[in-house]
């Protein structure tokens, strides 16, 4: 070994001794991976899966997962015992004491009932049962038989006793459906545990409709989030993905439960104005709304049916209305159109859809 100019041979080593010692102590003490829990589970009619990254990632994981399934059991339109079947079951008779969780849901329903000007509303509960859509009975029905059931929409109608935690449905025959809030909803309960625990890096996925990225993934990168082609199998080619971080995805589309009659495509986002299947012209909505905006899960779950059911244009100036808020639509026309206020990158965008930068609408 050579010796540095004018050093004993011992010296002249030590520098070296003392960059091993430095690798050894770096490669020992380098922070391991942090601990990634997942848990996947049904409820709300989807696979819904938590995972979480860190310290308290299985506790966090755990106590998110059952209050899920609280918020399901609560919400369910089928379970007898549910806050929503007994509401119904009351209609035209007496209040119904509900949780607290399902009146604060009620309550933000109506509210967007009359922000979207009616287009979402919870009250069209009558005409998902006529429609049958997702069931065995799934059908076309008459149009007499749509005008009756129309004759019971209106969220301005429900009643509230908000001391005593009481919903009442003044007529008998009318019902509350929250298939298009409770995903939304739980989302927004599971990402208040996961902050409590301390948890910095998770997504939330609720049934791929409904998802939140908290932070990034632990090798510092953003969350790559797919969104469905309206006209591909599912695991096929998708519309694009996004990149997100701290930021609630929401989307709905005419793909996702329907049926085929007379050479007539018939889903389940019906628009209360018509006691019909909407259409406005889009297959798929996504709504993106970031994490500080109050209840952002909830708020994109609900934006997303608001837009379907209005189209682009009216769709996108209740979108550009509120801070947060941006929005992506699939049209029937296999173009790509972005809100204004849309940041989000887009990649790997279908090559069956014109680019969004020729049909971007700008902020109002």
């Amino acid at each position: 070994m050579k010796n540095f100019p004018g050093l004993p041979a011992a010296k002249a080593a030590l520098p070296l001794w003392l960059c091993a010692a430095l690798l050894f102590c770096l490669s020992a003490c380098s922070a391991p991976e942090p601990a990634r829990v997942e848990e996947e589970f049904f409820a709300m009619d989807t696979l819904i899966r938590l995972t979480a990254y860190g310290e308290n990632a299985a506790e966090a994981v755990g106590a998110a997962v059952e209050r899920v399934r609280e918020l399901a059991r609560m919400a369910s339109p089928s379970d007898p015992e549910s806050d929503v079947c007994r509401i119904n079951r009351s209609a035209g008779k007496a209040y119904v004491r509900v949780h607290p969780e399902i009146l604060k849901m009620i309550k933000a329903a109506i509210a967007y009932g009359g922000i979207t000007g009616g287009v979402f509303d919870i009250t069209v509960g009558p005409l998902v049962a006529l429609w049958g859509i997702g069931t065995e009975n799934a059908g076309r029905p008459s149009g007499e038989a749509i005008d009756a059931a129309r004759s019971y929409i209106g969220s301005d109608r429900i009643l509230l006793d908000e001391a005593g935690c009481g919903v009442m449905l003044p007529a008998e025959g009318m019902s509350i459906d929250l298939g298009g809030i409770a995903k939304g909803f739980a989302a927004d309960a599971a990402l208040e545990i996961f902050r409590d625990f301390g948890v910095r890096s998770a997504l939330i996925d609720m049934g791929a409709s409904s998802i939140y990225t908290l932070g990034e993934k632990p090798d510092g990168t953003g969350w790559s989030v797919a969104v469905k082609h309206p006209r591909k199998s599912a695991g096929g080619p998708y519309l694009c993905t996004l990149q997100l971080s701290d930021q609630a995805l929401s989307t709905s589309g005419d793909y996702e439960r329907y049926f085929i009659q007379d050479g007539n495509r018939y889903h389940h986002i019906l628009d209360p104005a018509t006691g019909c299947p909407a259409d406005s012209g889009v297959m798929s909505v996504t709504v993106i709304v970031d994490e500080d905006v109050p209840d952002c899960n909830m708020l994109a779950d609900i934006l997303t049916k608001a837009v379907f059911i209005a189209g682009v244009e009216k769709g996108f100036q209740m979108i550009d209305q509120i801070p947060g808020a941006a929005c992506l639509a699939a049209g029937t026309d296999f173009r790509i159109y972005v809100s204004g206020n849309w940041r989000a990158r887009l990649d790997r965008i279908s090559g069956d859809f014109t680019s969004p930068e020729e049909t971007r609408r700008p902020a109002r």
